[in-house]
């Protein structure tokens, strides 16, 4: 029995060597990448800011004055003159701006914008170092989240997505919401950014979580724009003041943030993009593909964005989402404008 036992721990003894033995030949042959502790800055940490845009452009701004020196790049230079003439260093590319920085922010237009910016030949991976940081802050769509993550943890970098939710308003006051997937050490780290840009600042978990939460938060703004542009058809066409009828109302239980910064501006026909309809369309087309995928009926959000799409199909592809009430008066030939 002593024998066997001795035999058995020998046994064991060897296997355990050998296991090690491979474990390390392993290791050497792919070996386990560590990322080193972020710390975020502002005089120290070198921001990077892709697409300075109608919200983006405020965003940046915002970081400057936190203290940040930026490096941006936009497909347009003069988009960017406003953050240039703040101090913002000009780069001729993505892959440029990665390279002179920590950390990159990037908010444009279409996932095969992102796609580009992120992963394409001159894109901000190709020029990425290890340790460095890459946010999407764009609404695009939640495995394109995912696999700018994995490609970036390959190389030794961090990816975010953070989509936002506010509008020309919210970038401006820096009071954006700001919906979080990745690694939760990484977002903390950039604490001092969130904050710079927004007040709602919410973790939701692993990459691609910020995507699916603001695809919630576009459908809850869907269907509540056509309600807002109904009311407001209806109280006009009673013969209502309009403004008298928002103080009854926007304070009450109808009330919302929709209502409170659209009421207002469809009232005036001011119809300038705080968000443009094209990207609308696109958010509820990300939503409605992966309800789909995710085997799920909502009527509500495709009944808004068809509406919306007859919104682009009149002209107004490149208007603000409040324009939608000049579509709905279109059905009841009501002239908005002209009223």
């Amino acid at each position: 029995m002593a024998r066997l036992f001795r035999r058995s721990a020998a046994l064991t003894a060897t296997r355990r060597t050998l296991a090690s033995s491979t474990f390390c030949r392993l290791n050497r042959q792919r070996p386990y990448r560590t990322m080193p502790q972020l710390t975020i800055q502002p005089g120290q940490t070198k921001i990077g800011f892709i697409g300075t845009g109608v919200m983006g452009r405020s965003m940046a701004g915002h970081l400057i004055k936190a203290g940040f020196s930026l490096s941006v790049y936009s497909r347009t230079k003069e988009k960017s003159q406003d953050v240039l003439d703040q101090g913002a260093q000009w780069c001729d590319s993505p892959k440029a701006v990665a390279e002179q920085s920590d950390v990159v922010f990037a908010i444009v237009g279409f996932p095969k914008d992102v796609r580009e910016v992120f992963l394409g030949e001159q894109g901000t991976l190709a020029g990425a170092k290890e340790g460095s940081v890459l946010v999407d802050m764009t609404t695009s769509e939640p495995s394109l989240a995912v696999e700018i993550y994995e490609a970036a943890k390959a190389k030794g970098v961090h990816a975010v997505d953070a989509p936002v939710s506010g509008g020309d308003i919210g970038a401006r006051n820096a009071a954006l919401s700001i919906m979080i997937g990745g690694d939760e050490d990484v977002v903390t780290a950039l604490n001092p950014c969130w904050e710079a840009m927004g007040k709602t600042i919410v973790y939701q978990g692993k990459a691609g979580s910020g995507q699916h939460t603001k695809m919630v938060n576009q459908t809850l703004i869907a269907t509540g724009m056509i309600g807002v542009c109904e009311a407001l058809l209806y109280a006009y066409k009673a013969g209502l003041d309009l403004e008298t009828v928002m103080k009854s109302v926007s304070s009450g239980a109808a009330g919302s943030w929709s209502l409170s910064n659209y009421g207002p501006r469809m009232m005036k026909n001011d119809f300038d993009p705080g968000f443009f309809v094209e990207h609308f369309i696109k958010d509820m087309g990300i939503a409605l593909a992966e309800a789909r995928r995710m085997q799920i009926s909502l009527p509500g959000l495709a009944m808004a964005q068809q509406l919306y799409i007859s919104l682009q199909a009149l002209g107004h592809g490149r208007d603000g989402v409040q324009a939608l009430v000049l579509a709905l008066a279109e059905m009841s030939k009501i002239d908005w404008k002209s009223r």
